[in-house]
């Protein structure tokens, strides 16, 4: 970040994120997809998807695309960036305000694992929780998409 974008985030006082928001907006669309699917209900899946008119794809099944994406995304990020999206679903679910930022990453640190990965990918809504903590830090998925427009 160059100093005048870091200026100009003090002077209005928005929380400084060690995750990209491209990151954390890639996160919100695919905790989306993956909050959709609904428990196997399948138990007679065939080998062709078309018989099956497609069904198994809303599924949420460990083996699953999205899932594997998600998960990858989520183990490939280091301590800090996985305490910003701890913190950021804290905000978003309303466990801590915009100006608790510092104490809600500072408690997702001291409760940080190898396990937190898991922790997000087990949290209901993660998608919604973490849009919302993300607009609610001043930063949208909007403004990262028209970016690479």
């Amino acid at each position: 970040m160059a100093a005048d974008d870091q200026s100009v985030k003090e002077a209005v006082n928005e929380p400084e994120l060690s995750i990209d928001p491209e990151t954390v907006c890639f996160l919100i669309i695919k905790a989306r997809e993956f909050d959709v699917k609904v428990d196997p209900d399948d138990p007679d899946s065939g080998s062709n998807p078309t018989d099956d008119k497609e069904i198994d794809i809303l599924e949420n099944r460990r083996s699953d695309p999205t899932y594997a994406e998600l998960a990858g995304t989520l183990e490939a990020l280091n301590d800090d960036q996985l305490s910003d999206l701890v913190a950021l679903t804290w905000i978003g679910r309303g466990d801590y305000a915009k100006n608790d930022w510092a104490e809600a990453k500072a408690q997702a640190r001291l409760n940080s694992s190898k396990t937190t990965a898991d922790y997000l990918l087990g949290t209901p809504l993660l998608g919604d929780f973490l849009e919302n903590g993300f607009t609610e830090l001043g930063y949208s998925c909007k403004e990262v998409q028209a970016e690479h427009l």
